[in-house]
């Protein structure tokens, strides 16, 4: 039996759809970017082929290209956007790819770090995923506060962000390494998440399948 100072909800953690710079392998970070045509496409495809669970609570970055894929993938609900959970800030970096980069003393020394180093001009890992770890701390607020009006309890809740944001929440409550969680665009992957009421600090992400 669950202990009942702890808190349960079936976690979809999707990313966001296509867009263009994806598509162009650069770093998107804090570059407020819409979809693609591509990428809507793709997502609708998804969706047409039930790859997304039901959900009752819906959460999202605040950037375009997370807003608009939770609007596709989920039309008759509104998102609740949770601000921490931008995409980390590449600094120098941002909106460029390898074949831009490969020649910069700067992004040779970040690669050679085994990408640990902070961004120059821009944010290290370690912030980001403090941040991010924070904007789960408010989603887990919140689902309290859908907990007691739901009848039975049953929270299942998706969160569209991005993947710099997936990789950071599966490093800091899964017990995965930053990057071994990668996901495609419109992707991501389908955990269970438990929390103690009175202890947020000690909650748990465990992944189950991939979406």
């Amino acid at each position: 039996m669950r202990n009942r100072t702890e808190n349960q909800v079936r976690l979809a953690l999707i990313r966001h759809g296509e867009t263009k710079a994806n598509s162009q392998k650069r770093y998107l970070g804090k570059t407020d970017e819409s979809l693609s045509q591509k990428g809507i496409e793709k997502l609708l495809s998804y969706r047409e082929q039930n790859c997304y669970p039901k959900v009752n609570c819906l959460f999202a970055s605040p950037m375009k290209r997370c807003i608009e894929t939770a609007e596709i993938l989920y039309p008759s609900m509104c998102p609740t956007v949770v601000c921490e959970w931008e995409e980390i800030d590449f600094g120098q970096f941002e909106f460029k790819n390898y074949e831009e980069l490969k020649d910069d003393a700067g992004y040779q020394a970040w690669l050679d770090s085994g990408c640990t180093l902070a961004f120059p001009g821009g944010e290290s890992r370690e912030d980001f995923i403090l941040r991010c770890e924070q904007g789960l701390r408010k989603m887990c607020d919140k689902l309290q506060e859908m907990a007691k009006q739901n009848a039975d309890g049953a929270l299942q809740a998706a969160v569209v962000v991005h993947g710099g944001t997936i990789m950071a929440l599966l490093s800091a409550f899964g017990g995965k390494e930053y990057f071994d969680c990668q996901p495609a665009n419109g992707r991501g992957y389908l955990c269970r998440m438990n929390w103690e009421r009175e202890e947020k600090t000690k909650i748990q992400i465990e992944v189950e399948k991939e979406i």
